[in-house]
Order: C-alpha cells, then structure tokens, then sequence
C-alpha cells in the first residue's frame, strides 16, 4: 500500500511537472508571438515619436533662422547696392557678406539719434517737424505714427505690459487682451466707469485685432507675461502658460459661472427699464 501510494504520488508529480512544462511551453510560445509583434509596433510608434521630436527641435531653429535670412536679405538688397564701389566688400571678396545692409541701417539709427540729442539736431528736427505740420494729410499720419512709437519705446510706459481677460463677445465667453492704456478724452468723459483700452488680438496673427473700450472693473488681469499671451494667441490655445501664481491663489475664483439673471463679475445691478423711465 506504501508503494502504491508513493507511486501515485510520483504520478501525480510528473502530471503537474508536464502540465507545469505544457503551460510553460505555451507562455513561452505566446511570449514569442507578442515579442514578435512588438518590434514592428514598436519601431513604427518609436519612428513617429522620433520624427515628431525632429520637428520640434527642427521647426524653431528653421524659422527663426529662416525670419532672420529675410530681414537681412530685405536690408542687404536695398542698402548694400546704394554704397559706392570703393566701401563695398563685394569689391574686395569674391562673395558677399551678408548683413552688411543691416549693420549700416542700425549704423544710420545710431547716428541720427546722437545728432538729434544734440542742439544742432533738435533745431534741425524743429524745423522739419514745422513743415510736416504744415501738409494736411502727411501731418496726420506724422503726428499718429510718433506718438505710436513714443507710447512704445518710453521707458516708464506701461502700453501692452499687461495681460487681461473679460467677456467677448457675449457672456460667459471669455477673451484675453493687451491694456495699453488708460481711456481719455470724449470716450472717458461719456462713461461713468473707469475706461480701459483694451486690444484685442486675432489669431494666429496678433498684429491686427479690435480696440475696445472696457470698464477697468470688468478685467481680471492675469499672472502670464504680454509674451506668454502672444504665444498663446499665436498658438490658438496650444501653448498654455503656466499657472504662477500662489498656491492660495489659485483656489480663488475671481468669476462665476455666467447665466441671464447674474453678471459673471460683480458688478452694481441696475434695471435697463429704470433707466429708460427716468
């Protein structure tokens, strides 16, 4: 009985040792298919993951070096072929020298400006600015144009330095948009609020867009630098700045979810029907 009982033991033992083999064996087997499916899957998925990296990298130093060859190529084209012969490097090199037109344009800024902030230049610029003044259209366009480029250049302006963003074109849709200054004048005088111009760009070209006159008690102005919210409005929403404000910060609405009956920023409810009967 001993025997028997240790021979079926043993039988027993080799059944799961071959069944052990068997589902071994089939792992195995299945392990092998899926090895081999996954090189093909693989390289394909990592072929496109490496191709798109390519671009990234790739695409932003193409373009910045391509917008730069443009600028230069514009500057070299109309300057370099205005210099004599004699202080053209063309003269001397048997190729050209790219960026000569644009080292000579900055040359000439430079220049100008160190002539004007003398006596002799601001007496000069007095007199053409006398005549400009003087022709009706070109005084017009002389007059928006440097007051455009003074508001920007000035050091202690603060034109398109911030970042808001407020209900457009309807309530609850929102829009992000550039201050660039404070309203003056009629429109500020007709208002009750505190006016704000506000530019609003389109996408993906910033540089046209709408001039909108807002209440100041309306924007929310946000954490993001003026290039950040370019970026954004170039990308179409791809690139999202980060959020850097502080953590407590960042648990705070500052507007509600808008519907007929609420403003979504607080602002002093009045009757539309009121004011029409008084």
């Amino acid at each position: 009985m001993a025997r028997r009982g240790r021979k079926g033991r043993e039988t027993a033992d080799k059944a799961d040792a071959s069944a052990k083999s068997h589902n071994e064996r089939g792992e195995d087997s299945s392990a092998l298919k899926k090895v081999a499916k996954k090189p093909q899957g693989g390289f394909l998925k990592k072929s496109r993951a490496y191709f798109l990296a390519g671009i990234l990298v790739t695409a932003p130093i193409s373009i910045t070096f391509y917008l730069a060859w443009l600028v230069i190529n514009f500057f070299d084209t109309r300057i370099t072929p205005l210099l004599p012969a004699k202080y053209s490097p063309e003269t001397y090199l048997p190729f050209g020298v790219p960026g000569v037109g644009l080292f000579i344009f900055i040359l000439f800024l430079t220049l100008v400006g160190w002539l004007t902030a003398g006596l002799l230049g601001r007496w000069v610029m007095r007199i053409a600015e006398r005549v400009l003044h003087r022709m009706p259209v070109i005084r017009s366009i002389y007059s928006a144009t440097k007051q455009i480029v003074e508001t920007i250049l000035a050091d202690q302006s603060e034109t398109f330095r911030q970042v808001v963003l407020f209900e457009y074109p309807r309530r609850g849709s929102w829009a992000i948009g550039f201050i660039t200054g404070m309203t003056q004048g009629e429109v500020q005088s007709l208002t009750t609020d505190d006016v704000v111009n506000v530019f609003l760009p389109t996408t993906p070209n910033p540089t046209s867009g709408y001039l909108l006159f807002l209440p100041r008690r309306e924007l929310v102005v946000l954490s993001m630098t003026v290039e950040e919210g370019i970026k954004m409005v170039v990308s179409g929403g791809i690139v999202t700045p980060p959020d850097r404000r502080p953590d407590k910060d960042k648990q705070i609405k500052k507007v509600a979810a808008a519907d007929r009956e609420t403003q979504t920023i607080p602002m002093e409810k009045a009757d539309p029907m009121e004011k029409a009967g008084d």
